[in-house]
């Protein structure tokens, strides 16, 4: 798919076995079971367990990494134990054994939060580590489900031969974080108007 990865943590199936992939994504979970490191990969498609090999010279390396930092790892598809067999998680039943990993964004401070916790965390809290807070599964799937409405609703008006026309919007700024700009204006010479809006990634 990219440089990065060549599947998405929601898309390996026991049928990719003995595949060599790449994958990239968040560092959900790091578990050291004494010579066996498993961590699990997260993007906004789902998530992937990975291991290393008991022999392997990346067992220290991958066992220092912190939970939500960015990496891209690259190994061969396995199926897993039949005791750690997930029913639950599509990717469940096959997890990647790592040759090579890269860190492409290595926490390095104590996270404000739980990112993916049941504990609620306070709104200004969440507000101020905007960022953090899209990783949350809850707030990615609104912002997702949000996506298709508007796509579907889009393609259904051009369907019927309506012209959708885009016009900048003056406005100021709302509680959800949009950063504000100042935009000189013409027609009022000397005075400028407040200009709201904000980017998001997941």
């Amino acid at each position: 798919m990219n440089a990065y990865r060549t599947h998405n943590c929601g898309e390996l199936r026991k049928e990719d076995i003995g595949k060599t992939v790449k994958i990239a994504g968040w560092v959900q979970g790091n578990r050291n079971l004494g010579g066996l490191v498993f961590l699990d990969i997260r993007d906004q498609y789902g998530l992937t367990q990975a291991v290393t090999s008991g022999e392997s010279e990346l067992v220290d390396e991958v066992s220092r990494i912190p939970t939500e930092s960015t990496v891209s790892l690259e190994g061969i598809v396995q199926h897993r134990a039949e005791e750690a067999t997930n029913k639950n998680m599509p990717t469940g039943e096959v997890e990647i054994l790592i040759n090579k990993i890269e860190v492409l964004g290595k926490r390095t401070q104590i996270m404000p939060f739980e990112v993916n916790s049941e504990i609620e965390a306070r709104e200004d809290l969440r507000l101020q580590y905007r960022f953090l807070d899209l990783r949350n599964e809850k707030l990615k799937n609104n912002i997702l489900l949000r996506a298709k409405v508007i796509q579907f609703l889009r393609e259904q008006m051009i369907e019927r031969g309506f012209t959708e026309v885009q016009t900048p919007i003056l406005t100021s700024s709302s509680p959800e974080g949009a950063r504000d700009y100042l935009v000189p204006s013409r027609v009022h010479p000397r005075k400028i108007l407040c200009f709201a809006t904000s980017t998001t990634a997941i």
